[in-house]
């Protein structure tokens, strides 16, 4: 079920909200919690029928290892109170954690595996197609998040298996993030509580998204889509070239943002304060800049549970380089199986090693750190668009005129998207912000307020026109 569908702006939010606003559910914070667990349930399998069993399944054996994780033995000797075993509690993390490791690999990874080693030995040794389930790396990395949250004592053990359920499968962050980390809605899972105030701000901010993914990001991404599939049949222009990667560059931005801003925003209207996802990433001066703006759940994921117990910072040179190396090699893994997201990682790492040695960035002019920022990520986001490596250097080089530096179709790419892409570019940064906030200056509160729900209604309206239509297309993030 997508959000900007028929069905779900239409039938399945309408319904949901309304029983869970009901009288006698409102008053009751179980009752709550196992009809959004239902309808969460319901959620995944409108789209997912089978694999739904598995995400049941591996909330079971999360919750399961996260029991033995919480049992307390005592120590020889001791009359205090029990202290945890650790050796027994690290093999029981082990378990739990390459459980969900292969559960990533058999579905994410098996088939590419099997397909590069018929490639290797030149023979067709195995033939594996399995289909990917909908955000299961978001919700495997959720539940990993919650057995190291309980093995570092930052979590309490959730007995209850109804309660880690939800958390899990909460539909608002379900299939595309953010990574919500267990830590942040524990309390809220049986304390939150619903305001006026959290719902308009969670309406209005589902709205906003909304507009990003429905009113940009779709319509970048038919220049976007054509123009990969042509460099991928023949040379294209470098015109051609730049025109596709910009509006890869924005499309890609306005899809993953527009989703992060309506689960945020849907979480709110339930109760659940989740952590932003995306800070005006575009705003960024360089790449480490960009990494702190970016996909903030999935680096911070990175950053917790693999680079700071590598050693982080504090280590060697060389011990830092490994530390770093595998930290980009994982990240380029978990967006999917293909040696582009390999390399694209690859080059993450490179690049931010020779800021951080080589560039002193520090020194260049504010705007040559923009400029050269932006260039960066708009060529290496090349990369993570293509459907092969070949496919990524064969459009790079047509970027830089290898083809030719323009022709009519190039003409046409840019005509018909020039719009999109200006408003695009202006929409990168706070410029509701900005306007929202000389109105405050000038006191026009009032005027402010009707701006905004003339903007937030008509984004609703062309939502609604586009999805009855059938114009909407899944999110990018779905395959992650």
């Amino acid at each position: 079920m997508v959000f900007t569908s028929t069905v779900f702006l239409f039938l399945f939010l309408p319904v949901v909200m309304g029983i869970y606003y009901l009288p006698p559910i409102r008053r009751n914070r179980k009752a709550k919690n196992i009809f959004l667990l239902i309808a969460s349930i319901f959620f995944y399998a409108w789209g997912e029928p089978v694999f739904v069993f598995l995400m049941l399944f591996s909330i079971l054996v999360t919750w399961g290892v996260g029991i033995g994780l919480g049992e307390k033995e005592a120590m020889p000797g001791a009359d205090a109170a029990p202290r945890s075993a650790p050796p027994r509690r690290k093999r029981i993390l082990v378990i739990g954690t390459v459980y969900h490791i292969l559960i990533l690999t058999t579905f994410k990874y098996l088939t590419f595996l099997c397909g590069e080693f018929n490639t290797l030995v030149h023979h067709h040794v195995f033939h594996v197609e399995i289909a990917l389930p909908i955000g299961i790396s978001f919700f495997t990395f959720q539940m990993m998040s919650y057995l190291f949250d309980v093995y570092y004592g930052k979590a309490k053990v959730q007995k209850n298996i109804l309660n880690l359920a939800l958390y899990v499968s909460l539909f608002p962050q379900l299939i595309a993030g953010p990574i919500v980390r267990y830590e942040t809605v524990e309390d809220e899972i049986m304390n939150r509580v619903e305001t006026k105030e959290d719902f308009v701000y969670g309406v209005k901010r589902f709205l906003i998204g909304l507009g990003k993914k429905a009113l940009l990001a779709d319509f970048l991404a038919v220049t976007a889509d054509n123009v990969f599939a042509l460099s991928h049949a023949g040379g294209i222009s470098a015109l051609t070239g730049w025109v596709g990667a910009a509006a890869y560059m924005m499309e890609l931005y306005f899809d993953f943002g527009g989703y992060s801003d309506m689960a945020i925003g849907l979480g709110r209207c339930f109760g659940f304060h989740f952590e932003e996802n995306f800070n005006y990433p575009y705003l960024c001066d360089s790449l480490r800049d960009y990494w702190q703006r970016w996909h903030l759940s999935l680096t911070g994921w990175f950053r917790d549970y693999v680079y700071i117990p590598l050693g982080g910072s504090r280590v060697t040179i060389p011990r830092y380089l490994f530390n770093t190396f595998m930290v980009w090699l994982l990240t380029g893994i978990w967006h999917g199986a293909n040696w582009t997201f390999m390399l694209w990682g690859f080059i993450n790492w490179v690049l931010l090693l020779l800021e951080r040695y080589v560039y002193h960035m520090e020194r260049w002019p504010h705007l040559v750190r923009r400029v050269y920022t932006l260039l960066i990520i708009c060529l290496w986001l090349i990369i993570f668009r293509a459907a092969s490596v070949p496919d990524a250097f064969r459009y790079l080089g047509d970027m830089f005129g290898h083809t030719a530096l323009s022709d009519a179709q190039g003409i046409y790419y840019l005509k018909n998207s020039l719009v999109i892409l200006i408003l695009g570019a202006v929409c990168c940064y706070p410029v509701g912000s900005a306007i929202g906030s000389r109105l405050d200056k000038a006191g026009l509160l009032v005027l402010k307020e009707v701006l905004l729900y003339l903007f937030l209604g008509f984004v609703f309206v062309m939502t609604a026109v586009f999805s009855i239509s059938g114009g909407y297309s899944p999110f990018i993030y779905f395959n992650f």
